[in-house]
């Protein structure tokens, strides 16, 4: 009887274990490790490319449109269960050059740059007659090279071929 009892003990408390641990929040890290001491250690007008590689690694992204700009993003999110992870924390370090190469300007921002874009509706709206799931599915059977629908074998003749004048 001790036996049975110790059993239903040692179940209910692994069933009670593994529902706190589903409740926990999930926590994630996205992008560059931000080290401070590495990067207040980069100056504008002393630093170049070069040094700025060595000193914080290859950057996260570098800017397509301006050459002379890279960015190092870091992002800590948090999210519980199936839910949309949210971001707890966000760094942005933006490091722009000069022609040369010479470091022009240190840029830090943080969550204030989030932009939450929410999209309108379910399905994007077009123009033309609405069909369902089925009339896409099946719509065209039938008409290649029906009659009159101007395909091979269909007895249009309007198509203006090598035979028409």
């Amino acid at each position: 009887m001790s036996v049975s009892f110790a059993r239903t003990a040692v179940l209910a408390g692994l069933g009670l274990t593994l529902a706190a641990g589903a409740c926990a929040p999930l926590r994630s890290h996205q992008g560059y490790i931000i080290d401070t001491d590495l990067v207040n250690s980069v100056q504008p007008g002393v630093d170049n490319r070069q040094s700025v590689s060595s000193t914080l690694g290859h950057p996260t992204i570098a800017s397509q449109f301006a050459p002379y700009d890279w960015y190092y993003v870091a992002r800590d999110s948090r999210n519980l269960n199936f839910q949309k992870p949210k971001a707890k924390d966000q760094i942005a370090l933006k490091i722009s050059f000069d022609p040369n190469g010479t470091v022009k300007s240190v840029t830090r921002t943080g969550l204030d740059q989030i932009a939450s874009v929410s999209p309108y509706g379910k399905t994007t709206p077009t123009l033309g007659r609405k069909r369902g799931f089925f009339e896409d599915l099946f719509g065209n059977i039938g008409t290649v090279g029906a009659a009159g629908a101007g395909g091979p074998g269909g007895g249009s003749n309007t198509g203006g071929g090598r035979d028409t004048p």
